[in-house]
């Protein structure tokens, strides 16, 4: 674990900060010009899509986020097109989760009862999801801090089992950190009854501040999981540009449950994922 522009290792983990860049979107349109946020990519049938969050210029429109996705090939680094917004209301930070009976769902940031909260809807379609119902609220004290918010949630997949992390409080607190929603492997997976929420995870530590906003990647022989999130210096917490990236090797306890561990100090070299 350690900021990858720090790391020491295998040549393809340096080359994620050297390696080729290109601009895949930008748009005209007003309502979804600026303030792009939080990419990522998902494949269905063969057509990549990017998932992201835009809306208009300016820091005084943040209210006026939504949840958008452009529609690619079968090359990750090819060709997007505009494809479809989501939601009409106020949404950050969306993702896919996938259940093999229940089909594939949309969660994202929303607002519910003024507090910033998971949201959930069938996707029906890349480009369309049904009903939307709210999943969970930030209710735990750790959820609060600054604020309370629940954001950046990103499934994760292990043991049979399906993962929902999400960021806990305000980003600019050096309390940000990662919640677990864990589903109960057969309720609607819409119903938050159907989801245990535990936490807080991956707490400041060793200098780092605010870890949260993760993703999950596999290891190339696929045995590992790695969760790859940003931190910050800050003491007091950051949530612009003074952020890094960080990576390390999700865990396992005796009970199965995921381990997500502490951020290490700036400089520690670890080992690559499995099969580099």
């Amino acid at each position: 674990m350690v900021g990858l522009e720090d790391y020491q290792g295998e040549d393809a983990w340096r080359g994620l900060k050297t390696g080729e860049t290109k601009t895949v979107w930008t748009d005209t349109n007003a309502n979804r010009c600026c303030n792009m946020w939080a990419p990522e990519l998902h494949y269905f049938d063969g057509t990549w899509y990017i998932y992201y969050t835009a809306g208009r210029s300016g820091s005084d429109n943040l209210d006026l986020q939504r949840p958008y996705v452009l529609k690619g090939g079968a090359d990750p680094f090819g060709t997007y097109t505009y494809h479809a917004q989501l939601s009409t209301t106020w949404g950050i930070d969306g993702s896919i989760v996938r259940f093999s009976t229940w089909g594939n769902y949309f969660v994202w940031s929303c607002m519910s009862n003024s507090l910033q909260s998971l949201c959930i809807a069938p996707l029906t379609a890349p480009g369309k999801i049904g009903a939307t119902k709210v999943l969970s609220q930030p209710t735990q004290s750790w959820e609060k801090n600054g604020s309370p918010v629940m954001e950046g949630p990103a499934a994760m997949y292990h043991g049979g089992k399906t993962y929902l992390t999400y960021s806990a409080s305000f980003c600019w607190t050096p309390n940000y950190s990662l919640g677990l929603l864990t589903w109960n492997g057969s309720g609607d997976p819409a119903l938050g009854s159907s989801w245990a929420k535990s936490g807080p995870y991956l707490t400041s530590a060793n200098g780092n501040y605010g870890p949260g906003h993760n993703g999950f990647f596999n290891s190339p022989d696929g045995t590992e999981i790695w969760n790859v999130y940003h931190a910050t210096s800050i003491s007091t917490g950051s949530c612009d540009g003074n952020r890094y990236t960080m990576a390390q090797k999700v865990n396992w306890n005796s009970d199965g449950t995921p381990n997500f561990g502490s951020p290490a100090k700036l400089g520690t070299t670890i080992a690559g994922p499995s099969g580099e």
